[in-house]
């Protein structure tokens, strides 16, 4: 009977009216939806003995863009991957890493060729990645292994590669190096040039004054370049400097003072740099205004001579991998999205490199001798007492 009654209520009332059948389209944008480059404003350079400057605009392609952000997030991660291994006493010794400064490293090597050569402090290891040794083997000599860049016998202060050399210990020694590598650039006659780099604490160092004097001289293709970050260990530049124009302390060599926060700034000043250089005008002194986040080394937690506010003020105002990313995004050169997928993978390359620093087995006893000259014949070295003789391979 209820069968029969809901079968001619349905009839009285007539066809049901069809649901209308709503579509989800999800929104996927390819390629051609992003602009294939865009032109930035760039803050104006400080100029010393210098009619003109580098360029304010810099225009940037979506290709190179997605590289550079790549690439900061790579040093960032890496070098917060130091950072755990290192409190979790894997890592051990000296330790000095280069987050919030990822705009210099790679702003200059985006303006320099491969066949161009780069020394610096012990504040390395971004400059070994930007130079072309990989995370892996970064990672690997900081924790003291076999696959590491040098074997594992380096270190964080000495890592090397192919045009890289190094990583130097000794406050300011790497400047008189550098020139002596852009002397054999000019003496070999090939048009390649010596970026030597150097810190605001290394700037009032007499090699380096003497470094100056001697490159003017003989036109040495170098730039030498003060990474600014406001303190020498945990002296700011105000105590430390009756002048902190560092820009300008070549007196007689041109200088310039760079936004080092804004990747595209260093680069633009870079090219004008190096052009500088391989025109035969003699060095020039690049001053990079930047701010490093951790302490001058693993020991120093950074806050004694420094406020945490100041720190997060950097970070909020100009963190330069945040200044790359909100200009892409905001010039639809890449999508929120697509920089967070760079992320994730950033991630993963990271751990997988940490996963091999700490299972790459150690250097064996007999790797004590290596390595002492390069491609010479092998010869005995002594080791702790005299009866103890390793053979030394190059």
């Amino acid at each position: 009977m209820r069968k029969m009654l809901a079968a001619l209520s349905r009839m009285l009332q007539g066809p049901v009216a069809q649901k209308p059948v709503t579509r989800v389209v999800l929104a996927s944008r390819n390629y051609a939806d992003f602009a294939n480059e865009a032109t930035f404003d760039i803050k104006k350079h400080d100029l010393h003995r210098l009619e003109e400057g580098p360029p304010t605009t810099a225009v940037m392609t979506r290709e190179q863009g997605l590289q550079y952000y790549k690439t900061m997030q790579i040093i960032r991660r890496m070098e917060l991957k130091a950072d755990q291994l290192y409190k979790q006493k894997i890592i051990r010794g000296f330790c000095h890493l280069y987050d919030g400064q990822e705009a210099c490293c790679v702003g200059l090597e985006a303006a320099i060729n491969r066949t161009d050569h780069l020394i610096t402090a012990y504040r390395a290891h971004a400059f070994a990645y930007t130079r072309g040794v990989s995370v892996r083997e970064i990672l690997a000599e900081l924790t003291g292994r076999k696959g590491g860049c040098a074997k594992g016998k380096g270190g964080s202060m000495h890592m090397y590669g192919k045009n890289f050399y190094g990583g130097n210990g000794i406050v300011g020694a790497q400047v008189p190096l550098g020139a002596g590598i852009a002397l054999a650039c000019k003496y070999f006659g090939k048009d390649e040039i010596c970026v030597t780099l150097y810190g605001d604490g290394a700037a009032n160092q007499g090699q380096i004054f003497e470094t100056f004097n001697m490159a003017a001289l003989w036109k040495l293709p170098c730039i030498f370049i003060c990474e600014n970050n406001r303190y020498g260990m945990g002296t700011s530049v105000e105590r430390a400097a009756a002048s902190t124009d560092y820009y300008k302390r070549g007196d007689f060599i041109p200088g310039l003072r760079v936004d080092g926060m804004d990747i595209l700034a260093v680069r633009e000043a870079a090219h004008f740099a190096a052009d500088h250089c391989r025109s035969g005008k003699g060095p020039i002194v690049m001053e990079l205004q930047t701010y490093r986040y951790h302490g001058h080394s693993m020991s120093d937690p950074g806050i004694s001579y420094r406020t945490r506010e100041e720190i997060q003020e950097v970070r909020s105002k100009s963190d330069p991998i945040t200044l790359l990313k909100d200009r892409m995004v905001n010039n639809n050169l890449a999508s929120v999205e697509e920089l967070k997928e760079i992320d994730v993978e950033v991630r993963k390359e990271i751990e997988d490199a940490a996963q091999f620093a700490t299972t790459d087995p150690e250097p064996a006893l007999e790797e004590l001798g290596n390595h002492i000259y390069y491609n010479e014949p092998p010869f005995e070295v002594r080791g702790p007492n005299q009866w103890i003789r390793y053979k030394s391979v190059g």
